[in-house]
């Protein structure tokens, strides 16, 4: 098994292209092409889960958060940030990070949240535009079913939860080769009038290359005529945040105590309780403060994040309640998740979820 298999299993779950602008995700350290001794997944590559790669004999940890966010110019170990970059070189340890990517998809880090505390009927709360393209091609109408086939196998034609998704139109196209030219259809020099099917398909910005490739490999002629289109479109199957709801209304208080018991949390930051039943629920995990204008639009009447700022909780305006529970806290089940994905689909590989707590936080709840 190399590293690079894994990164192909995550990065098809959640594409490199669906992570945020600032974002640093992917492989940090080490090589694609080593063999995998064995994985650990965890919320931050600091220096003590490599540690714990390098004492299991493990050379790959897949983390949440990558630890080279930002652009450095040294490496001398004055941070806890260059100090485990240097304990990764030093010991071959490859890091890979899966971050807001993993956050935009509508089966990643927030519908961990969404599960602990029970929420149906979940959608994407803030979808991202500008991830989608149309594409419109032309085929003689013997290979058109061949066409769509290889279009949908490539990635495209995915609406929401409807898959295969296409149009077609049937209409006459025409066209002359040169002398030089070598035409499935027609002769050299003389114009072609041929039945053609146009078919259209929506696919993902960064799916556009390898369903262009799929066209080309099945396409009888040998320049196939495409046209692609930027959508306005969003994405319903990617963005920031969670929208979801209780099978049944409950009080604040107990969403509040769910939240405590699901997450142990020993504290919790909230606005003002409106003294009204909850249902309606938008979650976010990590620093999800720039949605509580989108949570509030969309009905939500509670809104379960982290890292919210003093200034930032007059924004609930008594519309809804706003809590933070805490970052670590919100995202602690991802490491779930990262250990099911690859273990679901490499059942017989080594993969261990760390047991080092790297939570900075600490709390003082008294004697």
């Amino acid at each position: 098994m190399q590293i690079s298999q894994i990164i192909q299993l995550l990065e098809t779950k959640a594409p490199l292209a669906f992570q945020e602008s600032y974002d640093n995700a992917g492989l940090l350290t080490g090589c694609a092409d080593w063999e995998c001794s064995g994985v650990i997944c965890t919320l931050d590559a600091t220096e003590n889960v490599l540690q714990e790669a390098k004492a299991n004999g493990y050379n790959l940890v897949i983390a949440h958060h990558p630890i080279l966010f930002k652009g450095i110019k040294q490496l001398t170990g004055k941070n806890y940030i260059e100090k485990a970059l240097i304990y990764a070189i030093k010991n071959d340890i490859a890091i890979y990070a899966i971050h807001t990517n993993l956050d935009n998809i509508a089966d990643g880090v927030n519908k961990m949240i969404a599960e602990r505390i029970g929420l149906i009927n979940t959608h994407i709360l803030l979808p991202k535009p500008n991830t989608l393209v149309k594409l419109v091609c032309f085929v003689p109408l013997p290979n058109a079913t061949k066409l769509r086939e290889a279009l949908f196998e490539a990635g495209a034609g995915q609406i929401g939860e409807y898959s295969e998704v296409s149009f077609s139109t049937n209409g006459l196209g025409g066209f002359k080769s040169s002398l030089l030219a070598n035409p499935v259809i027609g002769t050299r020099g003389i114009r072609e009038i041929v039945k053609e099917e146009r078919v259209e398909v929506i696919l993902p910005t960064h799916l556009q290359y390898q369903v262009v490739n799929a066209l080309k490999s099945v396409h009888p002629y040998e320049e196939p005529a495409f046209d692609i289109f930027p959508l306005l479109n969003e994405n319903q199957l990617v963005g920031s945040g969670l929208m979801g709801e209780l099978p049944e209304p409950i009080s604040e208080k107990e969403l509040l105590i769910l939240l405590q018991v699901q997450f142990g949390l020993a504290v919790i930051k909230h606005t003002q309780l409106l003294n009204q039943p909850v249902q309606k629920i938008a979650v976010c995990g990590g620093s999800g403060s720039s949605l509580i204008t989108a949570a509030s639009r969309a009905g939500a009447e509670f809104y379960i994040t982290a890292d919210i700022k003093y200034h930032e909780f007059f924004d609930a305006d008594k519309r809804l309640v706003l809590a933070d529970i805490g970052h670590w806290e919100s995202e602690q089940y991802t490491i779930d998740l990262l250990f099911s994905i690859i273990t679901t689909n490499f059942p017989n590989f080594a993969v261990l979820k760390t047991t080092v707590r790297t939570n900075p936080v600490h709390y003082f709840v008294g004697e």
